[in-house]
């Protein structure tokens, strides 16, 4: 094959600039100005993918297959600033949640967790103490999870950083992709959404109370197991809730291709997340719509098939316009509808 970039040297694969040429005029100069999602296709568009590669990026996990089968593998990272900080977590806390936001992206596949890896970057003059506590909450997370620490790395670095690869096995009814929904589908949820924003919500103005909501914030919840038992009821497309419900279930309408709207009333309205929103001035659906960080499943079901444990939220319909919508009760919602890391 001829390489047009010239012998010995792989061509530039991205639709972006060399690095040293000019970026075209009108182009996003910042990541901010780019945005999370659009920063992702930057990165993953038009990667080549090895023939064992059954699902590459776009999903909870991606899907590798071998002679014995087929491994999920899923990466989080959190960054000291930006996903906890050590003034409002305990070092347990922090632990317990590095496990938690990674063991849900593979229950979201509708498989179990068995292992992971963990990256542990921080400065030299953190407290062994605290290293000590944050191991305890990793290991006690990892009971929880059913998941084993398999190895890992340590380096320096000026804030603390936790990434994280987990490896899941998926059941005999293989993995649940966002892909899968079909008009006439139901949308069901299982755990909470809605609680770690209230929390961070009230950790941001000075306050601890209520607690549930600022323990949420700490710590997120994972349902776990039920991601195996949606896919063994026959969910056909599944998700974890980590940037808001609308923004998420967002990745499935647009992955499947279909509208999706949700049932405000169906989400009830626990009363930690409304007296925050009185205390904040804040309308508290847009804790439960919108907020992140709980880590529930979502998924979508044929009618009929919704198992136990879970709550039926919405329907996905066919696409009523070139572009798949998420819309609430029947309405678009107004503002945004999830986080975005650079928004």
């Amino acid at each position: 094959m001829n390489n047009p970039a010239g012998s010995g040297h792989t061509p530039w694969p991205f639709s972006t600039p060399r690095p040293g040429e000019p970026v075209p005029a009108g182009s996003p100069q910042t990541l901010a100005d780019l945005g999370e999602f659009e920063l992702i296709d930057l990165i993953t568009k038009g990667l080549p993918q090895h023939d064992q590669v059954q699902l590459g990026p776009g999903d909870d996990a991606a899907i590798i297959t071998s002679r014995g089968g087929r491994t999920l593998i899923s990466l989080d990272t959190l960054v000291e600033g930006v996903h906890f900080r050590r003034d409002w977590s305990s070092a347990m806390d922090i632990g317990r949640k590095t496990v938690a936001v990674n063991a849900a992206d593979i229950e979201a596949m509708g498989a179990r967790p068995i292992g992971l890896v963990l990256g542990f970057s921080a400065p030299g003059d953190l407290s062994v103490t605290w290293v000590r506590y944050f191991v305890q909450g990793l290991r006690e997370e990892c009971v929880r999870a059913g998941v084993a620490l398999i190895g890992g790395d340590t380096t320096r670095s000026r804030d603390i950083t936790l990434a994280v690869t987990i490896l899941g096995d998926t059941g005999p009814e293989g993995p649940v992709l966002r892909s899968g929904a079909r008009p006439g589908d139901l949308v069901a949820l299982c755990g909470r959404v809605g609680w770690a924003a209230a929390g961070l919500a009230a950790l941001s103005r000075g306050f601890r109370m209520p607690k549930a909501v600022v323990e949420a914030q700490q710590v997120p919840q994972p349902p776990y197991g039920q991601g195996s038992r949606a896919a063994a009821a026959g969910a056909t497309a599944m998700i974890d809730v980590s940037d808001g419900l609308l923004a998420d279930l967002g990745h499935i309408a647009s992955r499947s291709h279909v509208d999706i709207d949700v049932h405000k009333g169906a989400l009830g309205m626990p009363e930690p997340i409304r007296s925050v929103g009185q205390a904040t001035g804040t309308d508290p659906y847009v804790f439960l719509l919108t907020g992140g960080e709980d880590h529930a499943l979502a998924a979508t079901f044929p009618p009929g098939s919704v198992p136990e444990g879970w709550t039926v939220i919405g329907t996905v319909q066919e696409v009523h316009d070139r572009r798949p919508t998420v819309t609430v009760d029947g309405r678009p919602w107004e503002g945004t509808q999830g986080y975005d890391h650079f928004h």
